[in-house]
């Protein structure tokens, strides 16, 4: 009697969707949990009700951030029995910096995963796939798991640094396409989750200052910088992939290298990342005011291809409150910094910002606040009101102001910086500037400017979209404002084939 033959089924693969909130730090992080999971078998979908695991990667930096990241993991359990999804896992800041408690306070999310998880995420979600259960993590201060002197923390070994070096040891050979070690055998596996021609890459993770409202410390860890091959390496990969534009995110921009011992360290990488071939631009974010010098300054203004751009952060300028945060400067030395740098570039950009609300601050010190901005010529302006974060000093202060006087304190600023942001585009009226083409939709072609970066500081609107492409960099003229808004007209094109760059 013969055997009964049956045919092969392949298993059909898992697949996994990343929602991504907060800032450019955390979509790194989303893309190297996208390259480990793309790197052991997972299907990545754009579309969380096509996904079989939905992973939102939370952001846990103010109230309100909390609460867009708990609104998304609950949009994401909607899905579940409507679809494909099954389980919706939370990881990321707001899920590192509360682990335990989250997971009990939201028992929507099937799993609640931290920083150490990264490593082995797609262990992790198969286990909760398969109806398995994690155990989340009790949250510690990752500031202690680094040494306190800077010069000896470069051995991390057995600490999670999300975005950094931290690749498997035996890191698979035959990698998906678009799956690359992003810098060097020992990076993390990275996988882009769009076609965009920007794409950021940390260049530090942590922070060592110990700002009264910020708790980031306490679950990002102390400072410590990547090195420089490893940047380097990433960099040159994103190009590989089409990237025009890179821009360099961490806590602390200002205090890259001090670790590695050298402080001046990025005013030498600079130039070596805008001579990366296929990249056109490069821009620095999160600046320190108390830690600026004189050399950044310079390079950051006369390097071919590196942005005269600043985001610095000035949270105040009256000093009193800026003593109460454990800052430092006060309006004066902070308008001195800006004549500095635009006596370099005069057409810099510059954004930043504030709180308005702290505990003690008083009328005169929004006065002085508004003096400084009315005089400060920046192109974006960010304005908060101040609520306490557990876990930091200033939740521990008194002369708390009532919550009705800091919204309308907010409100107050909030005008005022509209106000004054909308004047400063008026000023670009008449001038020439290089875009960088991002977008083509509904017939209107979408770019940014030298000083806008992305999704922060506005955007430049082009007349005409004819032969324009997304990655193009062309020449246009500005001819009207929409806000902080620029209306451009192009003039020519300085790179006219992005398609080429990725190939």
């Amino acid at each position: 009697m013969g055997r009964t033959k049956y045919a092969e089924v392949m298993p059909e693969p898992r697949t996994v969707a990343l929602v991504t909130l907060g800032c450019a730090r955390n979509e790194v992080d989303s893309e190297e949990l996208a390259g480990r999971l793309a790197a052991d078998g997972w299907q990545l979908v754009e579309d969380a009700t096509d996904a079989d695991v939905a992973v939102v990667n939370t952001c846990g930096f103010v109230e309100a951030a909390k609460k867009d990241s708990v609104d998304a993991l609950l949009e994401a359990n909607d899905l579940k029995g409507q679809g494909r999804t099954q389980a919706v896992v939370a990881v990321g800041c707001m899920a590192e910096r509360y682990g335990k408690e989250l997971a009990e306070a939201l028992p929507e999310a099937d799993g609640v995963l931290g920083f150490d998880d990264y490593a082995d995420i797609s262990d992790r979600l198969q286990t909760i796939l398969s109806g398995g259960v994690h155990a989340p993590h009790t949250p510690r201060d990752r500031r202690k798991l680094l040494p306190i002197s800077p010069a000896e923390r470069q051995d991390t070994a057995g600490v999670a640094l999300p975005g950094h070096a931290q690749a498997p040891a035996s890191a698979p050979e035959d990698l998906p396409e678009g799956v690359a070690p992003a810098s060097g055998p020992r990076a993390p596996l990275r996988r882009r989750l769009d076609s965009s021609p920007v794409a950021s890459v940390k260049l530090a993770s942590g922070c060592d200052r110990r700002c009264s409202f910020c708790a980031i410390p306490s679950f990002r860890g102390s400072f410590i910088s990547r090195r420089p091959s490893d940047v380097l390496g990433e960099t040159r990969w994103l190009a590989e992939q089409g990237v025009k534009e890179v821009m360099l995110v961490s806590e602390n921009n200002t205090s890259y290298g001090k670790d590695l011992g050298d402080i001046r360290l990025l005013e030498t990488l600079l130039p070596e990342l805008a001579a990366v071939e296929g990249v056109e631009r490069i821009r620095v974010s999160y600046l320190q005011p108390a830690e600026m010098r004189l050399g950044l300054i310079d390079v950051l203004t006369s390097t071919p291809k590196v942005m005269p751009y600043f985001d610095l952060s000035f949270q105040h300028s009256a000093p009193g409150v800026l003593r109460a945060m454990r800052r430092f400067g006060d309006t004066e030395r902070f308008l001195e910094l800006l004549d500095t740098i635009r006596s370099k570039a005069p057409e810099a950009g510059v954004r930043s910002n504030f709180i308005v609300g702290f505990p003690g601050e008083t009328e005169a010190d929004l006065e002085e606040l508004e003096r400084f901005l009315s005089a400060a010529r920046l192109d974006a302006i960010g304005v908060f009101g101040y609520s306490d974060e557990e876990g930091t000093e200033a939740a521990t202060y008194g002369d708390k102001l009532d919550e009705d006087v800091v919204a309308q304190r907010l409100a107050r600023v909030s005008r005022l910086a509209e106000e004054l942001t909308a004047q400063r585009a008026e000023e670009r009226l008449g001038s020439t500037v290089e875009v960088l083409v991002e977008s083509i939709e509904d017939d209107e072609a979408i770019g940014r400017a030298a000083h806008q970066a992305p999704e922060t500081d506005g955007q430049v609107v082009l007349t005409s979209y004819e032969g324009l492409a997304p990655g193009m960099i062309i020449t246009a003229k500005v001819v009207d404002t929409e806000g902080v808004d620029l209306v451009a007209e192009p003039v020519t094109a300085l790179c006219t084939e992005p398609e080429e760059a990725g190939r």
